[in-house]
């Protein structure tokens, strides 16, 4: 009989938004009239049509493949170079940020990205993660057996959490003790916090200190409109070194059904091996695309490339827009239900505390059965998300406006 990956034994229950979903069909089932009008603004899924410039775009790259002139087999597996040479300068080096082309890799999604790294770190790597964070980060380190057995809070043994807390404005401070795998998500999801641009470099000087490698999600940076906030970890000196970045074309360009995303290793970061010796991440990472997968789609690859087109960039900024305007409507409620509220101005979700000491689960059926709106709980990213939960913008407006007028409801 074949044996199977204890490490999946590990995980707690089922993961986060598959829970939200059961419980939702559960309510509605029970509350056939209530489901007619449920809401959802949990999941960060987002809801308004891809942008004109990439349609136009993959309808003619799919016509392409239809005539034998211009048919196309297998890609190049790291990505075609006209995106890859596309998001280096657009993304990067108009930022006075040094990337090369060949630094960045085609996938899809940063979701998936999060995962994949893992195939070329070691398992003895001590890992770090705020609290509470996507769940994705925690649970891919379960899969791979970088943890511990769980603990009645729902952490891991062997995994270090960074508290992330209203005190430090959700956004953690390196750790006292050494760590070799650090991740960090700005901004942040679920909290909507963002890192300055001196707390990122407390966390360069860390990582370099101590060898350590940052592993930065960025998924949600266009949503950024702070002019001092950071859009990438490779603004800060020294980031080419110790960090990889991650980044998504699905909530900037509403490819979360598309699936397009890329990650940024740099040639000069290097791990060690078990014997000391230094080796350079890139070449690993490489040989990880080659051998495992056969790359996005180029219909796909032409769309994410009409994102940065003169009219992409403009319909991109038309639904974040959107969305932000959304936040706006929705934070300014939450507020004027008596909520604490923070995110919502630099990122598309609203972290609130919960009500009248209920729990993040308890104020999850408040919504749902008394409002019939669907929120994630804040125990579902960890266990200092406990007493809070997440509303997401990713919604239309009709939408929006009808949240904000049944939460005047809480009071």
């Amino acid at each position: 009989m074949a044996y199977l990956n204890e490490n999946y034994l590990k995980l707690q229950a089922g993961y986060l938004f598959p829970e939200v979903a059961r419980r939702v069909r559960e309510f509605c089932g029970a509350n056939p009239e209530a489901a007619k009008r449920l809401i959802r603004c949990g999941i960060g899924d987002v809801t308004e049509p891809l942008p004109r410039a990439a349609i136009e775009v993959m309808k003619r790259a799919v016509e392409e493949l239809g005539r034998p002139e211009t048919f196309r087999g297998y890609g190049p597996e790291q990505g075609y170079e006209f995106l890859r040479s596309t998001i280096a300068q657009r993304d990067y080096r108009d930022r006075k940020v040094d990337i090369a082309d060949d630094e960045i890799f085609i996938s899809d999604g940063s979701k998936c990205d999060c995962g994949y790294i893992l195939d070329i770190l070691g398992d003895r790597n001590k890992v770090a993660v705020p609290d509470p964070v996507y769940p994705v980060y925690v649970d891919t380190n379960v899969m791979a057996g970088h943890s511990g057995p769980s603990r009645k809070d729902g952490s891991y043994e062997g995994i270090a959490y960074l508290p992330c807390t209203a005190e430090n404005q959700f956004v953690p401070e390196p750790p006292n003790e050494h760590v070799d795998l650090v991740y960090l998500c700005f901004p942040n999801n679920p909290t909507g916090a963002v890192a300055s641009r001196e707390q990122l470099a407390r966390w360069v000087e860390y990582a370099r200190a101590h060898e350590a490698i940052l592993l930065f999600d960025a998924a949600y940076e266009a949503y950024i409109s702070d002019p001092e906030i950071p859009h990438s970890i490779f603004e800060i000196p020294g980031a080419r070194e110790c960090a990889i970045e991650f980044r998504s074309f699905s909530k900037n360009g509403g490819f979360t059904g598309v699936r397009c995303g890329f990650t940024v290793m740099p040639k000069s970061l290097v791990a060690r091996t078990e014997s000391g010796r230094r080796m350079a991440l890139h070449a690993l990472w490489y040989r990880r695309w080659s051998t495992k997968a056969n790359g996005v789609s180029y219909p796909v690859q032409r769309g994410a490339e009409a994102l940065y087109s003169s009219a992409g960039r403009k319909q991109v900024r038309a639904l974040i827009d959107h969305y932000m305007t959304n936040a706006k409507i929705l934070r300014a409620a939450a507020v004027d239900a008596g909520l604490e509220v923070f995110g919502g101005t630099n990122a598309p979700y609203i972290w609130s505390k919960t009500l009248d000491g209920l729990t993040s689960w308890q104020m999850f059926d408040r919504m749902l059965g008394d409002l019939n709106v669907v929120i994630t709980p804040g125990n579902g990213f960890g266990a200092q998300g406990e007493g809070y939960f997440r509303i997401s913008a990713f919604n239309s407006r009709e939408n929006a406006e009808e949240v904000a007028r049944r939460l005047k409801k809480l009071h």
